[in-house]
C-alpha cells in the first residue's frame, strides 16, 4: 500500500511553505503557510470581486459614458432639444420668407388678395391657369370602385378615425416623439383585435425611454401585462409601456422625453417572450404609435 499514489482531490489540502529570503544576507523576511484549496478559494473570490467592482461602476457610475453602446441620456436630451429649436427656427425663417415674398408681390404691382398659384407662376414668367374652367368626369369604372369600395367599408368599425378628428390628428403629427426602443415591430396596431398598440423585439436588458416628458401615474405589476409604467404627457398624450422586467420610476416622479423608465421583459401571463408592448392614446382614444414614431 506504500507504493499506492495518492489520490488528486486529496493532494489540495497539502500544506506548502511560500518563504521570501533578503537575497543578499538570505534574512527570511516573510512565510506563509499555503494549501492548494486556499490558494483556489483565495484566487476565485478575488475574481468574484473583480467582477462586482466592474459591474456595479458600469451600472451606476458616469465611466459606462465611456464603454461603447451605452448612451448618454444628457446628450440624447440636448439633442432632442436642439432639433426642436432648429425646427422652430426653420419655421420662422418660412415665415419671414414668406412675409418678404408677399412685400415684393405688392411692389411690383401684383394683386395682394390673390394669395393663389397664380401669383407666384406670373412673377416667374410661367403661363397660368383658370381653375375655373376645369371640369370633373367619372368614367363607368370609376364609379364601380367607388361603389364597390362602399359596399366593403359599409360596415367596418374604424375605431381610430371615429374616436379621433382630423383637425387633432393634424396637430398630433407635428409633436415630436422620441422613439422609446429601437427594435422590430413583431405585432401591429390593431383595435379590431383589442391590440391597442405594438410589439417591439429588441436585444434583452436594453432601457426602455419615455417618447414625451410628463409625469408617471402608474407603475406597478400586474399578473397579465407584468411590470407595467404609464405616463401622463402635455397636449392630453398618454403613453403606456408593458412587459418589462425592471421599472425605473415610480409614481408621481416626473421624466423627460428620452429619460430611461424600464428594462425590457418579458413579465406577465400573457407575454410569449422579451419585448415591449408600447401604447399610445390621445384623449382617452389609442392611435397607432407607427403614424407618429419611427422605431
Amino acid at each position: 500500500m506504500r507504493g499506492k499514489k495518492k489520490k488528486w482531490y486529496l493532494k489540495f489540502r497539502d500544506k506548502y511553505r511560500l518563504v521570501i529570503f533578503h537575497d543578499e544576507s538570505f534574512e527570511e523576511k516573510i512565510s506563509f503557510r499555503l494549501t492548494r484549496l486556499n490558494v483556489f478559494v483565495t484566487l476565485v473570490s478575488l475574481s468574484v470581486f473583480l467582477i462586482f467592482i466592474t459591474t456595479y461602476i458600469i451600472a451606476f457610475t458616469s465611466l459606462r459614458e465611456y464603454i461603447p453602446g451605452y448612451t448618454n441620456v444628457e446628450l440624447d436630451r440636448q439633442v432632442y432639444n436642439l432639433l426642436r429649436t432648429t425646427d422652430s427656427l426653420e419655421t420662422v425663417v418660412r415665415q419671414k420668407q414668406s412675409f418678404f415674398e408677399n412685400i415684393s408681390r405688392i411692389i411690383h404691382g401684383y394683386d395682394f388678395a390673390d394669395d393663389s398659384l397664380n401669383a407666384v407662376l406670373q412673377s416667374k414668367g410661367a403661363t397660368t391657369v383658370n381653375v375655373d374652367t376645369i371640369t370633373w368626369k367619372k368614367s363607368l369604372e370609376d364609379s364601380l370602385l367607388r361603389l364597390e369600395f362602399e359596399r366593403v367599408e359599409k360596415y367596418n368599425l374604424n375605431m381610430e378615425a371615429a374616436l379621433i378628428p382630423e383637425a387633432q390628428r393634424r396637430a398630433m403629427a407635428v409633436t415630436s416623439f422620441f422613439v422609446p426602443l429601437k427594435g422590430i415591430i413583431t405585432n401591429r396596431f390593431d383595435p379590431v383585435q383589442k391590440h391597442f398598440g405594438v410589439d417591439i423585439v429588441a436585444k434583452s436588458n436594453e432601457t426602455i425611454k419615455s417618447t414625451l416628458e410628463g409625469t408617471v401615474v402608474f407603475a406597478d405589476w400586474t399578473p397579465g401585462k407584468g411590470h407595467v409604467i404609464g405616463i401622463q404627457h402635455t397636449g392630453n398624450f398618454f403613453s403606456v409601456y408593458k412587459h418589462n422586467s425592471v421599472l425605473l420610476k415610480r409614481e408621481g416622479d416626473f421624466v423627460r422625453a428620452g429619460e430611461p423608465v424600464a428594462i425590457l421583459g418579458e413579465s406577465g401571463e400573457l407575454s410569449s417572450g422579451p419585448h415591449l408592448h408600447f401604447e399610445l392614446w390621445f384623449n382617452a382614444a389609442p392611435v397607432n404609435p407607427e403614424e407618429f414614431i419611427s422605431f
